[in-house]
């Protein structure tokens, strides 16, 4: 068996990979396994899916999307793709809170790790979940809800605890989202103006190449019912749709020009029935506490010329905090900085050191599925409730059923 990431960039390591249609089998799966990952939707751009025995897909097992209306949650299939998901909530009257800039990722792979959208009060996609049902390494199908002793700590899990079956996320009743980009909007304004621009929206993105004129697009996603921007500091409201990256067909992106849509049609970046990109790109992002956001761009503006031969564009975002222990935005609003990379492994793996080393400084936490390079102590300073995961890991997965290369040396382990 050769199968290899969305971006082409890794030949994953396993030499099988199951793909069982019921809980049983997947149980029976996990008992007699050594060593297992499970594998979502492959677009993880390092090896946190990988191993050198078996990997398992989820994405087979029975389809399920239930809505309890009075608890305000829905129950899906863990294996389920974002955008597979949403127009069944939708036509029930409700809605996810916020969504990936990407419906084509499964739920489980997403929250597991600490995938996001945009928003200055929207938590990332894992933020949403209210329960989860996994597979533990004994086999064992065990519930963990909001509120438990050990919930915090299992939902960004990296696959290290178990399998996932299903997973419950909040709901809010269903809404619309009209999408109105600009452009040009100055380094000044950026500056002086950050608050103001980031909340301006239900959902705001910037897109750079760092470079001195500024971020070179806005997209702001408003909730109808909360009226439109019409106006951005010095930025130019757009009058065609447009793709992040300059000259690239707008044709697979969400519409655009302020025409309303529904919350899934509009909130993430790319449309489920198009492949955004032909996956020649490899991709990093960092968090940073907001309230160093500012001396955290200007430390990447300072790296522009570093930047320049192997970035395609780079995504300013913001994330609400959250409880989750290896969230990246774990106990504190965040600005992500996305930086999406041309298919030039060797330059972006000798670029990164560089990077890391830029915005250690401001306590950056990597997203655990895209290509960084940092220290054990780096993560450790970062993420303070490490050395308890690890110690739910020793309790739930002794023998390292989940175990690879990857995680264990993020862990620590």
């Amino acid at each position: 068996m050769t199968t290899t990431n969305w971006a082409g960039n890794l030949t994953y390591g396993a030499h099988t990979l199951h793909r069982p249609t019921t809980t049983d089998e997947l149980q029976q799966v996990v008992r007699d396994a050594t060593r297992v990952r499970a594998v979502g939707s492959r677009h993880s751009f390092n090896r946190i899916a990988d191993t050198d025995e078996a990997q398992v897909s989820v994405a087979d097992l029975p389809v399920t999307v239930s809505v309890d209306e009075p608890a305000r949650v829905v129950t899906v299939s863990a294996g389920l793709r974002y955008g597979e998901l949403v127009e069944q909530l939708d036509a029930a009257g409700w809605a996810l809170p916020n969504l990936a800039s990407l419906p084509h990722i499964s739920v489980a792979g997403a929250i597991a790790t600490g995938t996001h959208g945009s928003g200055d009060r929207n938590g990332s996609l894992a933020a949403a979940v209210a329960a989860i049902r996994l597979v533990r390494a004994d086999g064992e199908l065990v519930d963990v809800r909001r509120g438990d002793d050990e919930f915090d700590g299992a939902v960004v899990s990296l696959g290290r605890l178990g399998i996932l079956t299903h997973v419950t996320l909040d709901v809010v009743p269903r809404f619309e989202v009209r999408q109105d980009l600009f452009e040009h909007l100055p380094w000044s304004d950026v500056e002086e103006h950050f608050d103001d621009v980031t909340s301006s929206a239900y959902s705001v993105s910037m897109f750079t190449d760092w470079t001195d004129g500024g971020p070179h697009q806005v997209w702001t996603k408003s909730r109808v019912d909360d009226g439109a921007v019409t106006e951005l500091f010095g930025a130019s409201l757009a009058t065609r749709e447009m793709h992040p990256l300059p000259d690239v067909d707008a044709g697979a992106t969400t519409r655009q020009l302020g025409l309303p849509g529904p919350w899934w049609d509009r909130l993430p970046h790319f449309r489920l029935e198009f492949t955004p990109s032909d996956g020649d790109e490899l991709q990093t992002e960092y968090l940073v506490p907001r309230t160093v956001a500012l001396e955290a761009i200007r430390a990447v503006r300072g790296l522009r010329e570093g930047l320049a031969p192997i970035l395609l564009v780079s995504e300013i975002r913001t994330v609400a905090g959250d409880g989750l222990w290896l969230s990246p935005s774990h106990d504190v609003d965040c600005v992500a900085l996305h930086f999406t990379w041309r298919m030039d492994v060797e330059g972006v793996e000798a670029f990164l050191p560089t990077l890391d080393d830029a915005l250690a400084p401001f306590a950056a936490r990597p997203h655990w599925g895209k290509v960084f390079e940092t220290t054990p102590e780096r993560l450790l300073a970062a993420y303070p409730r490490l050395p308890e995961f690890r110690a739910l890991v020793g309790r739930w997965d002794p023998d390292g059923t989940f175990a690879n290369e990857l995680t264990d040396r993020w862990l620590g382990l």
